[in-house]
């Protein structure tokens, strides 16, 4: 009887340790995998969070745990979702909008699922959030996996309670982390994304059938290589060397084009377990070729559409401007008025225009450069020399700086550089207050011109810096100052200065000012070619 109670207990001291890994297991899942879940009381307070939703809604885990559910959802969505879940018990791919940190309102898949204690109780629920803006075309299949995640999440937890049970329950312990095995084995091989798995010296122990199919590979071919031999296996060279070959970076997320077996455009992220307990690293392969057909698509539309409309628009502005003159006969001072405002108006709808056909070029790569050698110093006088009279009216000081030495002439485009300083030197204008004052000087050092356009107006908050050089932009306190605007001007300027393999940035300060640097390099060989006349 002694031996048997003694073999038992070896028994469950085993089924112990295998049930520890198994959590511990979990807990690493939980960690690093891509779809943000987190677990919810009966009174919708936020008790447990991923990081994965930390980086889809941009809060802090501080931010989310011990908050209602009303910060993601809104009080009245958040009150159905919670009422649904505790009647039925679950909700399966509910389509809802999630409340950003910035108020952005990202459209999602939500589904969640009780958890109750070992009297039947109901505890809490968990609450699974699918990204559905980038990922439309597989929401089927995500779903799956989604429901597949909060069922293993739901076991999970009634496992930790079952070392309690241990004597009575050996064989449906054995079960459970079987049926677990067979969950997690069915969620990365259904996973609509590739997943690679590299242990600590970087030998590939994981590849699932979805990455299987975008290299056209089998996994006998590839499984425990190390990276340097896959390096020059061909099917996969090309993206081990965009990874870094021997050196897989920590974490970051990049745009791979791949050409063989077929065309498809891939958003590689990389995640190191080091940082959520594990060894090795995590690639995932997300394909977004769809996703940049139809960013073409609307790109060709906008050009379009923007091509018909200036042909009318143009047509417009010049029967107006044969009115204004006189060629058709006077007008009454009311009648001049009127169209003098409509002039104005139609050249601010064509300046729209040009400004989006000018990033349908740049979004197309069809936005081409006539480079001849410049001054960039007489080209910045001639600028300020046309912004003198809107300065004075705006009682605004101009004032230019000229370098002590002669500076290198350099090769641009010398229309595309122009609208660069116009669009700097307008806004320093336009938004710096009666009375303020705006410098422009040139720098010439380490084989680099540098234009800086300085000013003391209104600033750009702090808070939405990082934004200034995106498509439409505008700042709050600029939309309060004046209304007119696109917003493309600096999303222009930057593309036109890389371009050239220079550099645009700036410092400023609400209220302050703002100072633009604007470098341009000075190509070595470019110098010594005119040097030679």
């Amino acid at each position: 009887m002694a031996i048997k109670e003694h073999k038992n207990e070896e028994e469950i001291s085993v089924l112990r340790d295998d049930l520890i890994l198994l959590e511990t297991y979990v807990q690493d899942l939980y960690s690093f995998f891509p779809l943000a879940f987190f677990l919810v009381s009966p009174q919708g307070i936020i008790l447990e969070a991923n990081p994965a939703l930390k980086e889809l809604t941009g809060y802090e885990t501080n931010e989310i745990i011990g908050c209602l559910i009303d910060k993601f959802f809104g009080e009245r969505e958040a009150k159905n979702l919670s009422g649904e879940t505790l009647e039925k018990g679950f909700v399966k791919n509910k389509e809802v909008l999630l409340i950003a940190k910035d108020k952005k309102k990202i459209p999602a898949s939500i589904s969640t699922q009780t958890r109750k204690s070992n009297e039947g109780e109901i505890v809490g629920f968990f609450v699974g959030v699918f990204d559905l803006s980038k990922a439309k075309e597989t929401e089927k299949e995500l779903k799956e996996s989604q429901l597949a995640l909060l069922n293993m999440l739901e076991d999970a937890e009634r496992a930790k309670t079952k070392e309690e049970r241990a004597k009575k329950a050996i064989s449906n312990i054995l079960e459970d982390i079987e049926r677990e095995q067979k969950k997690t084995d069915f969620i990365v091989s259904h996973f609509t994304d590739g997943i690679l798995l590299f242990d600590e010296k970087k030998i590939l122990q994981l590849i699932n059938p979805q990455a299987q199919k975008i290299f056209n590979i089998k996994p006998e071919e590839v499984l425990e290589r190390s990276i340097v031999w896959l390096s020059k296996f061909l099917p996969l060279s090309p993206l081990i060397k965009f990874l870094g070959a021997g050196e897989i970076q920590g974490f970051f997320r990049k745009e791979f084009y791949l050409s063989k077996p077929a065309k498809k455009i891939l958003e590689v992220t990389t995640i190191l377990l080091k940082e959520f307990g594990g060894e090795g690293w995590m690639v995932v392969l997300h394909d977004i070729t769809r996703e940049k057909e139809i960013e073409k698509m609307k790109t060709e539309f906008v050009s379009i559409a923007a091509h018909q409309l200036r042909t009318p628009l143009s047509a417009i502005k010049w029967t107006i401007r044969m009115l204004l003159d006189g060629d058709i006969g006077e007008l009454k001072p009311e009648q001049k008025d009127l169209l003098e405002k409509s002039y104005k108006s139609n050249e601010r709808m064509i300046s729209l225009i040009n400004d989006l056909l000018n990033v349908t070029r740049i979004e197309e790569g069809r936005y081409l450069y006539r480079l001849t050698p410049a001054n960039v110093e007489d080209l910045t006088q001639l600028i300020i020399n046309s912004y003198k009279e809107l300065a004075a009216r705006m009682g605004i000081k101009l004032e230019f700086k000229r370098p002590e030495k002669k500076l290198p002439k350099i090769k641009i485009d010398i229309d595309k550089i122009k609208i660069v300083i116009q669009n700097l030197l307008e806004n320093a204008i336009r938004y710096t207050p009666k009375g303020g004052k705006v410098n422009v000087s040139l720098k010439y050092a380490k084989k680099e011109i540098e234009i800086l356009v300085e000013d003391t107006g209104i600033g750009i908050p702090k808070d939405q810096q990082e934004r200034v050089f995106s498509k439409f932009f505008r700042g709050a306190n600029v939309l309060r100052m004046e209304t007119e605007g696109s917003g493309l001007g600096l999303f222009i300027a930057k593309n036109i200065t890389e371009a050239h393999d220079g550099r645009l940035w700036f410092e400023s300060t609400e209220n302050r000012g703002t100072t633009f640097h604007l470098v341009i390099p000075v190509k070595e060989e470019f110098t010594e070619f005119l040097k030679e006349f």
